[in-house]
């Protein structure tokens, strides 16, 4: 059991720290759900009110107790990048009440910067274990109270009903309390995305939000809740940052990082494994926090003093880092070119065409896809009857997939998206059959590290170990953890989540038939650090050694 407590403003509290299916506009999950007036959610994918695929990529701020920063933090964090921002306010109970007017002033700001806004009430944080703490039906009487300032906002604002609503007691009512909460809202009149998070401080470890959340989502009359779990000393291994968020995509059901940091009291969190993963799979995430943390967590302040140009560590990873807000986020396409912005999809890609078929890997190439303004990103599917899976994303019209099984037929096919989020049609699939497993190839590759606190240099040697030489090489192999790779000698280096492929130079082409030839990457890591399980030497499995 691990619990996660922090403070805000000097006073203690708890901090708020699918499957990929074409979407259509109009679609509701079956056939008794209203479509809603804005965001909604159609198999398993948040889709604004344009019916465009929308990822949120963005941070969360500690309005209620910071109000008079509002205007210029939100300002500051969309000229970073970001789409969506999570604000904190309070329903009266633990906290001063931010109320209608209030309400409405945080939401013309949001919407002055081009930004999504989730309000969440903070004062149902540990509801069961944290004294003062409210229960989520207290937290429907305060969205109640503050409707006006919400009503026809429903396509820039999704209500998070309460933070983290239940502590590590008591949690086992999640599933009813959730569902009657949002039962109450739909009655009440309100057509908007709810989010709900999970229990366990935010961070679910016992599952009770995943192994529940079918049941939450088919009890909602629209169909039209989303799901956000927080991620802190719980989710410290990549391991268990995919398998919580492959399980809800798997279901076709929506999900999106509510919170997370790069570290915390309760553990170390994988935020490279976080990002890496939300990226690959399409889902959103929004980073804890701004500004304003104090007693001792104040390492999770993206900007020091709320200034813009002061960023952290923390802050400048979260914002200019790998699968960060600046390379990943796009604008919701209610905001694009103002007014009702660009709306116009890409056209579909070509059919994709196979080449360099192995047993665990295929490298795909299409023909681009064209658009009134400009592609940003293409996202390969693989089909399986009617379900598709993301599998890989990319910036050209190529790309490789990995992590496949020897002697299996595929089906894959892909998809274009603007910068304004609007998604092509999808393409005619391909049919691929993997190469059978290969058993160990002439050669055996040795990896050396030279470690320090955070970083790591790597010298890999490979050997021919067969009697004819090889020219052009290419050696895969995955890291065991989170690490990134920042330069590399002697050879070209690319990672795509924890898979690495290196290729040579001109002066390291060859290996000699019972020669070697050796590169060297510099890389950082968090957490663990270790050596790659398994290499591959063209398609070849190697020895270690």
């Amino acid at each position: 059991m691990r619990n996660r407590l922090a403070t805000a403003a000097g006073a203690l509290l708890a901090m708020a720290a699918s499957v990929f299916t074409a979407p259509s506009a109009a679609q509701a999950a079956d056939a008794g759900a209203t479509a809603a007036p804005g965001f909604q959610v159609s198999d398993g994918r948040l889709l604004d009110a344009n019916g465009n695929d929308f990822v949120m990529r963005g941070v969360n701020h500690a309005h209620t107790w910071y109000t008079a920063t509002t205007p210029k933090a939100l300002k500051d964090v969309k000229a970073l990048g970001a789409n969506t921002v999570r604000v904190v306010l309070a329903t009266g109970d633990r906290w001063t009440k931010n109320d209608t007017a209030d309400v409405a002033a945080v939401v013309a700001q949001c919407k002055e910067n081009r930004l999504v806004c989730v309000l969440e009430a903070h004062d149902t944080t540990g509801y069961g274990e944290q004294a003062g703490a409210v229960s989520l039906d207290r937290a429907v009487d305060y969205w109640v109270s503050v409707q006006s300032a919400l009503k026809g906002q429903e396509k820039y604002v999704v209500l998070n009903i309460g933070n983290e609503p239940h502590g590590n007691s008591g949690y086992t009512a999640w599933t009813s309390d959730t569902s009657a909460a949002i039962n109450r809202l739909r009655t009440a009149g309100f057509t908007h995305t709810l989010m709900v998070d999970g229990p366990n401080w935010g961070q679910d470890w016992s599952f009770t939000m995943r192994d529940n959340a079918q049941r939450v989502f088919s009890a909602d009359p629209a169909r039209n809740t989303v799901f956000s779990i927080h991620m802190y000393g719980v989710f410290d291994t990549a391991a268990e940052v995919r398998d919580y968020l492959n399980r809800f995509v798997s279901a076709r059901l929506p999900i999106v990082v509510g919170e997370f940091g790069h570290d915390h009291s309760d553990g170390n969190p994988d935020e490279n494994a976080i990002m890496a993963t939300t990226e690959e799979l399409g889902l959103g995430y929004l980073g804890w926090s701004w500004s304003g943390n104090g007693g001792g967590v104040e390492y999770l302040d993206m900007a020091v003093g709320f200034d813009p140009s002061r960023l952290s560590s923390w802050g400048e990873r979260i914002f200019n880092g790998a699968n960060g807000i600046k390379a990943t986020s796009r604008e919701a396409s209610v905001y694009a070119g103002g007014g009702g912005g660009d709306t116009k999809a890409p056209t579909a890609p070509g059919t994709p065409t196979a080449s360099d078929v192995r047993s665990t890997s295929v490298t795909l190439g299409w023909a681009a896809s064209t658009d009134d303004t400009a592609v940003t990103a293409y996202d390969v599917v693989r089909l399986d009857g009617t379900a598709e899976t993301r599998v890989a994303t990319a910036a050209v019209n190529s790309a490789t997939v990995t992590g496949l099984t020897p002697s299996t037929a595929y089906s894959f096919a892909v998809y274009a998206r603007d910068a304004a989020g609007n998604r092509s049609a999808r393409s005619a699939p391909v049919a691929v059959t993997t190469a059978p497993a290969q058993s160990t190839g002439a050669c055996a590759v040795t990896y050396r590290m030279n470690e320090w606190s955070g970083g790591f240099n790597a010298d890999v040697t490979i050997r021919n170990t067969g009697t004819t030489a090889v020219k052009g090489w290419q050696l895969d192999f995955a890291f065991p953890g989170s690490q990134t790779v920042h330069s590399a000698w002697n050879a070209k280096v690319v990672q795509q989540g924890a898979q690495v492929r290196a290729t040579p130079e001109s002066w390291t082409e060859t290996i000699p038939a019972g020669g070697s030839v050796s590169f060297g990457i510099n890389a950082s890591f968090t957490g663990t650090n270790g050596v790659p399980a398994a290499f591959t030497l063209n398609g070849a499995p190697c020895a270690k050694g």
